[in-house]
């Protein structure tokens, strides 16, 4: 099957330098949820939109300034969505830095206290680590992103299930290079300001369905996310994955197929996949039953760089998505482990198994990984268009096989890990 590279930059463009920031809960998501639906409607006529709750990231003013060589200087800041504001109070603490490779083992950290944490990696997997960080009440924190001495300050959010069980502080992204800055420079302090609340919103799913021509046969899945994180038009994330939704919807419509086909496009996936962890919430039953096969692009543009997979399946799955990607050129590194920052790993949750497709660039992932440099400049289009193009038979061969037993299920040793995951970061069912 032949994608269309033409197809996805027109895709792209229209989400990026049309609609632009896309940010869950917003107009911007729901415009570009609009758009997906209406172009998925050539195909086929089972298009709907579904609704889930979600907090919109709703800032106006985020301003941060630090104490260096006796001067108070401006630096660039962005919160993370899911954060506390200061409600347009100035907060200042004094600098500590605290690196997260061995900060954790200290047995007590409740130095941090009233402090402004320079908090040396963006991300707090730790249920557990964040539960002490939120004790110990810095006044606020300055996240940054380790994998890269950036000179951006990269946009982010907090777990959501960890805001809700622990709160949260004013926490903001900034640059690696200006935290080095500060450090070798001798900064002593740092004051924070941000306007702007989290607000009750509704995020929006977009499904395209290809009924089968055997209802019992059981449903395959495809998916990628519409919405963006601040201050990017998300370009490779993932405006690039939706547009093999909408591509995929044009191939397999082409012919009828055994097995029902379910092509999404997700919102909310920047706030730790809220939204596909709605919709299968919403049809668990469904899914536990009929789930076949979940394929999720997300971040799989990169011009340069090499094919990344992450595969939940069993060893003759993988053998069948190795052969064929293989066969049209495409290699790939495989990784067999839980990543919960997809919108597959809430169907790997309901047994469902899957791959998560993707591209990297650099050793530490995409070097402009939630930048304002995420843009239309950064996809190679014929690659994307090979992958997608291979996407397709994959899915065309599971949709229409006779007997699909040997290819479904998810690993058993996998599923104690996948339950304990998916309760400690998405709070369970």
């Amino acid at each position: 099957m032949q994608a269309s590279a033409s197809n996805l930059k027109r895709t792209v463009s229209v989400l990026t330098e049309e609609i632009g920031l896309r940010l869950a809960g917003t107009e911007g998501e729901a415009k570009a949820a609009r758009y997906l639906a209406t172009q998925m409607a050539a195909y086929t006529p089972h298009v709907s939109i579904e609704e889930y709750p979600v907090f919109a990231r709703c800032v106006s003013y985020e301003h941060l300034e630090v104490l260096l060589g006796g001067k108070w200087i401006e630096f660039p800041c962005s919160l993370f969505s899911s954060a506390a504001s200061t409600h347009g109070k100035d907060v200042e603490g004094e600098l500590v830095f605290f690196d997260t490779a061995t900060g954790y083992k200290q047995p007590d950290i409740s130095y941090l206290r009233g402090k402004a944490v320079v908090h040396l990696g963006c991300h707090i997997e730790s249920e557990e680590n964040y539960r002490r960080l939120m004790e110990a009440a810095p006044a606020f924190i300055l996240f940054v992103d380790t994998r890269y001495p950036a000179e951006y300050a990269l946009a982010d959010g907090l777990f959501p299930a960890y805001v809700a069980k622990y709160g949260s502080v004013p926490s903001l992204n900034v640059a690696y290079k200006d935290a080095w800055r500060w450090n070798t420079e001798g900064a002593t302090k740092a004051k924070i300001n941000v306007v702007g609340e989290r607000l009750k919103s509704t995020t929006t799913v977009v499904i395209a369905e290809l009924p089968g021509t055997d209802p019992n046969a059981g449903v395959l899945y495809a998916g990628g996310h519409h919405d963006t994180q601040a201050a990017t038009v998300g370009a490779d994330d993932n405006a690039i994955g939706s547009a093999a939704v909408l591509e995929l919807t044009r191939l397999l419509s082409q012919t009828p197929h055994k097995r029902t086909l379910r092509l999404i496009s997700f919102g909310a996936e920047e706030q730790l996949s809220v939204g596909s962890a709605s919709y299968v919430r919403c049809h668990r039953a469904e899914i536990e039953k009929n789930g076949v096969f979940m394929c999720n692009f997300d971040s799989f543009g990169s011009a340069m760089g090499w094919g990344n997979f992450t595969v939940n399946a069993n060893p003759k799955l993988r053998e069948k998505i190795q052969q064929t990607f293989n066969a049209d050129g495409v290699y790939y590194t495989e990784n067999q482990g839980l990543v919960p920052y997809t919108d597959q790993f809430p169907f790997a949750a309901c047994g469902v198994p899957g791959i998560w497709v993707s591209r990297l660039n650099c050793a530490a992932g995409l070097f402009y990984h939630h930048r304002v440099d995420n843009t239309l400049d950064k996809i190679g289009f014929d690659l994307c268009a090979q992958y997608v193009g291979s996407a397709a038979k994959l899915l065309t061969f599971l949709a229409d096989t006779e007997d699909i037993s040997a290819f479904t299920g998810i690993p058993a040793e996998m599923k104690p890990a996948i339950a304990k995951l998916f309760g400690a970061v998405f709070g369970g069912w």
